[in-house]
């Protein structure tokens, strides 16, 4: 499309959605902090790093609760919470196990992975 000076228009992105997407990003982004410092107090050696990581990864998820209750001001809970859980599960395997626990994932799981993304795709619609 272009705009009457000539050059080619941007569409324009309203600040609802552009709220929306923030707000599923960062909570897959706290999803995934609060899951690998789970992963991390669990490998701990002593209390004191176990329940630093504990307290890391809880107020990861608080971040989490906030982010999910203020996406239902905008959509339903029927959508989001399988958006973001199913988020959840895809960055929780490929980021914290992945890349960076080094855990080895079986093809069976990235099957499994690739039908959450089924999922997530079928649910949008």
């Amino acid at each position: 499309m272009f705009n009457r000076f000539g050059g080619i228009s941007i569409p324009r992105v309203d600040s609802t959605s552009l709220l929306v997407f923030w707000l599923i990003v960062v909570n897959l982004a706290f999803n995934v902090l609060s899951n690998a410092s789970f992963r991390v107090s669990a490998l701990s050696a002593t209390w004191r790093g176990l329940l630093i990581w504990q307290i890391v990864g809880n107020l990861a998820g608080l971040v989490t609760v906030i982010t999910l209750t203020w996406l239902l001001k905008y959509m339903p809970l029927s959508i989001a919470f399988p958006l973001t859980t199913g988020l959840t599960v895809l960055g929780v395997q490929m980021v914290a196990a992945s890349w960076i626990f080094h855990e080895p994932i079986s093809e069976r799981q990235w099957l499994g992975t690739l039908a959450v993304v089924i999922g997530i795709w079928l649910i949008r619609r």
